[in-house]
């Protein structure tokens, strides 16, 4: 099945990324793909609360998510809206980092909120504190889909190699993780995760990225590492994206899924043990 990546460079203005997005998305059908996938926070990027606080919105009203549901029912695809910047009706007022799967006829098919919050101190002027603003979610996700059982994940999820382990042995054969990584982080550990990832679970490992020096009208300056990858059941790097924006479409063959599992069946080897 032909799948796209959508490597993007989101603003803060939704409005702005719902029509890169709906443009890349009609692009991507055009070249036959079935399956299009965007990075984390495909509606907004930026550093400043009070500037998200004034365009994030409600699931039921959020633009973006009506926007690319209807695109992707006129087009007759897939699509796995790598996260949303939503808010909550929660009582701290915090936002949820929410991925969307939806299919040809443009109906949600699954809900992913990210479980873990990127709270780290990345150098000595980068800081990064995402619980602040988002809370965790608290479950894992399977999207049922025509292809197959796709485990969705975002971002830092990707450092959780049990969250990973529980998706394929619940019978995921595709794991997605959208992401807005650091270019620190993303220099050092992007493309070793994720093969870890695809090698540890015999599952594709799809990851779209946001990419470049983000447009704001208000905030400190975001930057992205890019690259979004492709990577194969065997752990085979099959698409490097670089650092432009851009689509990146492939062949997903649901056939390397079991070959793979087949030549290092460990999903099947998994033991009990007691803890140290």
């Amino acid at each position: 099945m032909k799948t796209a990546l959508l490597q993007i460079t989101s603003s803060d203005d939704p409005a702005e990324n719902l029509d890169m997005v709906r443009a890349m998305m009609t692009d991507a059908a055009a070249q036959d793909a079935r399956f299009v996938l965007t990075p984390e926070v495909t509606n907004c990027v930026s550093t400043s609360t009070t500037r998200q606080r004034a365009v994030l919105q409600h699931e039921e009203d959020d633009i973006t998510l009506a926007g690319l549901r209807a695109q992707a029912a006129e087009l007759g695809i897939w699509l796995l809206i790598g996260s949303l910047g939503i808010k909550t009706h929660d009582a701290d007022g915090r936002f949820a980092n929410r991925c969307f799967m939806i299919d040809a006829q443009g109906q949600i098919v699954a809900r992913y909120d990210k479980i873990h919050m990127f709270d780290v101190q990345v150098t000595e002027s980068e800081t990064f504190r995402e619980s602040k603003n988002y809370r965790p979610g608290e479950t894992a996700v399977i999207a049922e889909t025509d292809f197959g059982k796709v485990g969705l994940t975002i971002c830092y999820d990707l450092r959780f190699p049990h969250l990973y382990a529980a998706l394929a042995q619940a019978g995921a054969r595709i794991l997605t993780v959208p992401a807005a990584f650091s270019p620190v982080t993303g220099a050092a550990h992007w493309e070793s995760l994720l093969r870890a990832r695809a090698i540890e679970t015999g599952c594709w490992v799809l990851a779209p990225a946001q990419t470049g020096t983000h447009p704001k009208t208000r905030g400190k300056t975001r930057q992205t590492h890019g690259h979004s990858l492709v990577v194969a059941p065997w752990g085979e790097v099959l698409i490097d994206a670089g650092t432009d924006p851009g689509i990146h479409i492939f062949d997903l063959d649901d056939s390397s899924v079991s070959e793979a599992r087949r030549r290092v069946p460990s999903l099947t080897h998994v033991r009990p043990f007691t803890g140290p």
